[in-house]
């Protein structure tokens, strides 16, 4: 999709410069900020070494570890339907204490098992969980403490001073992570996306698939059941 936006971008700023007669300055904007952009990255190189290098040192001595402890107590409130002691908890923890303190490549992986572990407990094939759905809530808005990529830029753009926006950013991750959890929740109730009834419409339109590989956990809650079973009259 980004890929069709940039094109798209591109295209229009052609179109402009041959309808206005200045083409010439779109060529010559084109590779003026082409050259800008190599030396961006270039100049990323050093920073984001020093930050993933720090990062990596946090990772060794245990801090995403102690962080993972630290918010596992507000997991199982925020995931009800997954079991304490399931896999995917801990893939989720250590996901969310990765992206906390600003380990993207390291977060990767533990969100991609941690989607597979949550397919686990999933009776159906092709619809997401209230936890798989309320987990990329909170992975995609993320609350950061220190946002390795944004420092990372803003001294390779010459910043004197390129940790003064960690506050700001505190405080905005804070706001998009509430917004986040509030709306997977609020949606999760509505008629439309409730998944209860997302499984009843497919099951009558007879599109319902399930998923082979769900096992029952052993300590899985016992409130709050999916039924995907055949309906009234089936």
């Amino acid at each position: 999709m980004m890929n069709y936006i940039w094109v798209g971008l591109v295209a229009i700023a052609i179109l402009a410069g041959v309808a206005t007669g200045n083409i010439e300055g779109v060529q010559t904007a084109l590779f003026g900020f082409a050259e800008t952009a190599v030396d961006i990255v270039i100049g990323l190189v050093g920073v984001m070494v020093f930050w993933m290098g720090l990062m990596k040192v946090a990772e060794k001595a245990g801090v995403t570890e102690k962080i993972g402890l630290a918010i596992k107590p507000v997991m199982t409130k925020l995931f009800p339907d997954v079991p304490a002691d399931h896999p995917a908890m801990s893939s989720m923890v250590m996901n969310l204490a990765a992206n906390v303190i600003g380990l993207g490549n390291a977060a990767t992986p533990f969100g991609l098992k941690a989607m597979k572990d949550l397919q686990s407990l999933n009776k159906t094939k092709d619809m997401a969980t209230d936890a798989m759905v309320m987990f990329l809530a909170i992975n995609t808005t993320s609350v950061t403490l220190i946002p390795t990529s944004v420092i990372a830029l803003r001294a390779s753009a010459g910043s004197k001073n390129p940790t003064e926006v960690l506050g700001a950013i505190i405080v905005a991750t804070v706001i998009s992570t509430a917004t986040g959890i509030a709306a997977a929740i609020l949606f999760g109730k509505t008629k439309t996306w409730n998944l209860q009834s997302m499984i009843d419409r497919e099951r009558e339109a007879g599109t319902l698939r399930l998923n082979e590989d769900y096992e029952e956990w052993k300590g899985a809650p016992a409130k709050k059941t999916v039924s995907v079973g055949p309906g009234p009259g089936r």
